[in-house]
This record gives structure tokens, C-alpha cells and sequence, in this order.
């Protein structure tokens, strides 16, 4: 019934684009019919504006600030990104593992946290797009998709030094349709895979533990030029492989009627349980970004706030959405809201964040890499078992020194909680000697070291030419 269901959905997709070409087919016939006296009609109007260029959103959280591309030309456009970090954290573990975070891993070191090389291809209608990704994020990224380890060929090594990797075909329609294939960003949670485009560094919850890439089909269509929809058919949720045999399906709404609001609303289903394919998955994210002032000739020359608010469960294979006395509940409640203060004509900013999360369950809860655990692993030193229960918040403060559109200096203090010891503490979460055994595996006479809450300072260098 599954493999029904996909190949349904595979077949729409491919029906609705044979009949989209045969109607712009069907317009440029009509556009080429002589006239009566023999000459061809008059030129066509221009195109459409591009989708949202009616107003500057480089204020926008998840976006760049770069107003023109500096490698540009008919055929590519080029782009180079860097993010280096130094974190201190208060709680100093011994191994300097950072616990919890997907855009931060180790602590008292200064790595590079990413290197992307690329750019996007563009010849008529043709589009692609290829970004490396290496430093720690070429690491971290694929230790969280446990589908690496259902079959064969090494999916984490084939995808490590890419975060995207797509091509596709633009039709001119209305303001634009878009159909991609490969692995493309899936910004849930509202920030961006890459830290020069957010406000902050460290990310909520919300963010942290919510999908960065899919992997599959995208179409996106543009009906007007403040107006969105998007539609997924991908291999699973951030999974390079699929993890049962139904494919993950979601879509996006996103619409900007002036340029001071952007509202977002991203949406998915899927059955994402390694090994359990009776289990589904769906998950909702909302939010909202309002600039409230702009005001460039003053001292705080603009301010705006964003507000997430993300849903979800997942409900059979031995759990359930609402909980029951045989089936626990298992669900996702999160929420984040930042407000952000540009400075002295944007050179500085502040932003002030917070945010919670509740997980029973703990399925989307990032595993701490205990003696090396992975998503695939796991451990038994931080069970995901259904009814685990998790719960965290955390607070935020950055300060950003921008003299281009294109650097940035940003120093942050952060401060997490959970209800239960999840970040790594003075003894850090490392065996005396390094790993032992297999990954995540226990080790005897010995036990991580856990807290309950975490103080860290990041201080980071961020360039985006």
C-alpha cells in the first residue's frame, strides 16, 4: 500500500508537469500566430517582477544580508562562505564535547565550523545549484541521519562534503515555477544551515532539532511575487536514505505582504522510525518576522522580532500521539522568539532570544555523541525509549560587529536547561583514553558525566563573499 501511495504521488508530480509544459507550449504557439496584415503581434509585456524583489528582506532571519552577489556573471553565480568558532563553556569538559547542538561541537578550540565553495548554475531555463560543505558541519550532519546505516555504498561519505546539490528547470509562469532534484535546504525552524544569514548562533531548540536538508523532488510555484508554495517528496526526514519504504511528503507556504512581514508555514509527514514502518510521523512549523521600526538615520536605525511556534507526534509502532495505557505519548511542542536591534546604520546589532521545547519520546531530541554515539547507534547511557521523558529552555544574548554586508563578528553568551542531565559536565562524556567498543556502547566501571544545565560563550568569524 505504501509503494501505492509513492508511486501515486511520483505520477501526479510528473502529470501535472506534461500538462504544464503542454500549456506554455500551447502560449507560445498562440504568441507566434501572424496577424491579419501579415506581422507578428506586438512584443509581450515585460516579465514578472521576481518572486519577492518588490522590498530589501536581508533583514530577515535565515537570509543573507548580501544585497548583490560578488561572483556574478550570464552563466554563475558563485558564492563562498566561512564560519570559524570558539566556544568557552562554564561547566570546561574534559574532552571539550559540546553537547545538543547542530551548528556547534566542540568546546575551548578554535575549528572551523564551515567552509562552503559553490554557487548556482544558470543557462535559459535550466538551474543548478552545488555548496560544499567541510570543517565540522561535514561530521555532524551525517552522524544525526541513522538511514546511513540501512543498506549499502556509504550514504554518509557519498553526501559528507555536500550540503546542497540540486538541479532543475524554470518555467515562466506567473512569477515562476521551479522544479528541483538532488538535496536542497529545508529551513524548518526558521533559521538558516548557515550562521552568517541568522541573528543568532546558537539556535533554540526548535531549530536545532528540526530538519536542515531533504533529499528528494522540489517544486516550488510563485503566483504572484509575495506569494509561495512549495511541495516535497523526499526520502525521509534530513535522511539521505529512506528509512522504511513511504517516502517523507511536505510543503510550505510562505507569503510576504509588505516588506516589513514574512509569515512561513512549513509541513510534514512521514515514517522516519528506523526498522519500525508502522510508526508516522507529522510535524507543523509556523512563524512569523515583523519589523517594527526603520529608521536609518537614527542611532538604532532598525528593529524587528520573529516568533516560532512548531507541533507535532508521531503515532503507532507502539506509540501514540494523545498517549494510552499501552501506547505512550510521543510528541513535539517548541517554541522560539528573538528580537533583533540594528545599530549605528547596521554596523551593529543586538539580539535577545529564548526559547523551549517538550519531547516525549525523545525522537527528535539531538543524542549526545557518548562514547561516540550516533542516531544510528544510540545509547544506552540516554535512552530514546517511548515515554522518555525531555523538556529544556534556553536564553540567549548576541552581539554582532558587521563592517560589510559580507563579515561578521558575533559574540554570544547562551544558557540552557533540561529537566533531566543532558549536557556534558567537568568529566566530559568520553571513556578515559578515548572510545572503546563499538559506537555508543556501554562501558563498564565507568559513566559520562552529565548536567542539567550548560553557561557557554561563542565567539565566531563569519564571512559570505
Amino acid at each position: 500500500m505504501q509503494k501505492k501511495q509513492s508511486n501515486l504521488l511520483f505520477c501526479s508530480l510528473i502529470i501535472f508537469i506534461i500538462s504544464l509544459q503542454k500549456s506554455i507550449f500551447a502560449q507560445d504557439t498562440l504568441n507566434k500566430i501572424p496577424t491579419e496584415t501579415g506581422t507578428t503581434p506586438p512584443a509581450q509585456e515585460a516579465k514578472s517582477s521576481e518572486p519577492f524583489s518588490f522590498a530589501d528582506f536581508t533583514w530577515l532571519n535565515g537570509n543573507s544580508r548580501q544585497k548583490n552577489p560578488v561572483f556574478d556573471s550570464a552563466y554563475f553565480t558563485g558564492e563562498f562562505s566561512f564560519d570559524s568558532n570558539y566556544v568557552y563553556d562554564f561547566n570546561r569538559p574534559n574532552d571539550h564535547t559540546l553537547i545538543g547542538s547542530s551548528n556547534s561541537g566542540r568546546t575551548g578550540e578554535i575549528q572551523v565550523q564551515q567552509l562552503g565553495v559553490g554557487g548556482d548554475f544558470h543557462f535559459q531555463n535550466i538551474r543548478g545549484r552545488i555548496f560544499t560543505q567541510f570543517g565540522m558541519y561535514s561530521s555532524m550532519t551525517p552522524r544525526s541521519d541513522p538511514s546511513t546505516g540501512r543498506g549499502q555504498w556509504g550514504l554518509a561519505d557519498a553526501y559528507r562534503y555536500l550540503s546542497e546539490a540540486y538541479a532543475g528547470y524554470h518555467w515562466d509562469v506567473w512569477n515562476g515555477i521551479n522544479l528541483d532534484v538532488g538535496l536542497f535546504m529545508s529551513y524548518l525552524g526558521l533559521c538558516s544551515y548557515y550562521n552568517y544569514e541568522n541573528w543568532i548562533y546558537q539556535m533554540s531548540y526548535v531549530s536545532a532539532n528540526t530538519p536542515w536538508f531533504f533529499n528528494g523532488i522540489r517544486l516550488q510555484v510563485f503566483p504572484s511575487d509575495r506569494f509561495k508554495t512549495e511541495f516535497w517528496v523526499t526520502n525521509g526526514w534530513q535522511s539521505y536514505g529512506a528509512l522504511n519504504e513511504a517516502p517523507g511528503i511536505g510543503f510550505q507556504l510562505l507569503w510576504r505582504p509588505t516588506g516589513s512581514l514574512s509569515l512561513v508555514s512549513n509541513n510534514y509527514f512521514g515514517k522516519d522510525t528506523l526498522g519500525n514502518p508502522a510508526r508516522s510521523r507529522f510535524h507543523t512549523d509556523n512563524s512569523a518576522q515583523y519589523k517594527y521600526l526603520d529608521q536609518p538615520a537614527s542611532l538604532i536605525s532598525k528593529a524587528a522580532f520573529s516568533l516560532t511556534l512548531d507541533a507535532g507526534c508521531e503515532s503507532g509502532g507502539g506509540v501514540s500521539c494523545a498517549g494510552g495505557t499501552s501506547d505512550p505519548a510521543q510528541y513535539f511542542l517548541g517554541i522560539m522568539a528573538y528580537n533583533r536591534f540594528w545599530i549605528s546604520k547596521d554596523r551593529f546589532a543586538i539580539t535577545l532570544g529564548a526559547g523551549a521545547m517538550t519531547n516525549p519520546g525523545r525522537y527528535l531530541v539531538i543524542l549526545p555523541p557518548i562514547n561516540g554515539a550516533t542516531a544510528l547507534s544510540s545509547t544506552p547511557y540516554f535512552t530514546t525509549n517511548p515515554g522518555d521523558l525531555f523538556k529544556a529552555w534556553d536564553s540567549s544574548f548576541t552581539f554582532d560587529y558587521m563592517p560589510s554586508e559580507n563579515l561578521t563578528f558575533r559574540i554570544e553568551y547562551i544558557h540552557r536547561e533540561a529537566n533531566v542531565p543532558y549536557f556534558a559536565g567537568s568529566n566530559g562524556i568520553t571513556p578515559p583514553g578515548g572510545n572503546h567498543g563499538t559506537s555508543g556502547s556501554f562501558v563498564s566501571d565507568w559513566q559520562p558525566d552529565l548536567a542539567k544545565s550548560e553557561n557557554r560563550i561563542n565567539s565566531a568569524l563569519l564571512i559570505r563573499l
